[in-house]
């Protein structure tokens, strides 16, 4: 049968959670996670689903592309159909048609080695800027981050939006956006919290997304807050959710970042992240 690129409604989304959990392995190339579904979920669920699109063959989807913006496809698929042709032409041909991104100036994130890549060289697409990947093995137990740390319920909601607010300029993050959030599926699986200082201010937050017992679970966000910066609270936060992410039963933790935000890229290798080969998007200009 042919491949069919599909618009979940909001009661399908599952299905696509549920495979991108099974998509996640520790060795995988970076790749789309359930965790980027639910921190898109802030703005709902009906938003969460005219933002996703999926390739299935014969009832199973092989590929799942998150619209993070009007302007930007996350994308990635099953392992065992990286290199399979008649999706990458599908993937390519849908692509190139504007049938999921519009013309004009557009970037794709898609799994490194996918046999996809070959064909949007062939089509145009040139190469963004470069991208820093990071895991950490959670093996072993988790330094602890030598501050106090609190696990977000609805008391602390108006706490963790705030230094959401304050550590990322422009961001919209409300008390509102994180119900939504909470209420989403793949949040059954993620925490959020807070690092306090001596003085008992709120100064880092992160969001830990698992996969799975076994899998590898997500960071994104974390952020400091911008009165607080310089301390060492990047790293204490980052730590604290690993620590969350192990006792989730998660068998390591990623994330990637801008290599032009050094500071990003030296807050996780200080807290047990090991930098991997830089990857880039792709941009079509035209």
């Amino acid at each position: 049968m042919t491949i069919v690129l599909g618009e979940p409604r909001v009661d399908e989304l599952g299905s696509a959670v549920r495979a991108l959990r099974e998509w996640q392995y520790d060795g995988s190339p970076f790749q789309l996670h359930p965790g980027d579904i639910g921190w898109f979920w802030r703005f709902g669920p009906e938003a969460t689903a005219a933002a996703v699109r999926t390739w299935s063959r014969d009832g199973r989807i092989l590929a799942i592309g998150l619209l993070d913006g009007p302007d930007l496809l996350r994308l990635t698929m099953a392992p065992d159909v990286m290199r399979d042709e008649e999706l990458a032409r599908q993937l390519a041909d849908d692509l190139a048609g504007h049938h999921v991104l519009p013309a004009g100036k557009v970037y794709l994130e898609a799994i490194q080695g996918a046999l996809v890549h070959d064909l949007l060289t062939d089509n145009g697409w040139g190469v963004d800027e470069p991208w820093t990947p990071l895991r950490r093995d959670l093996t072993e137990p988790v330094a602890d981050p030598g501050v106090r740390i609190e696990v977000v319920g609805p008391d602390l909601v108006s706490t963790r939006t705030a230094v959401q607010r304050s550590a990322f300029g422009g961001s919209t993050f409300t008390d509102d956006r994180w119900h939504a959030m909470a209420a989403g599926l793949p949040y059954a699986d993620a925490r959020c919290l807070l690092a306090f200082d001596d003085n008992g201010d709120a100064v880092a937050t992160v969001t830990v997304w698992s996969a799975g017992r076994g899998k590898p679970g997500a960071v994104e966000p974390m952020g400091v807050h911008a009165d607080h910066r310089g301390h060492g609270h990047g790293r204490a936060i980052t730590l604290a959710g690993a620590a969350v992410l192990r006792e989730l039963g998660s068998s390591s933790v990623v994330v990637y970042t801008p290599s032009a935000n050094v500071g990003a890229v030296a807050t996780y290798r200080s807290a047990g992240f090991e930098a991997g080969p830089e990857i880039r998007d792709r941009r079509r200009d035209a």
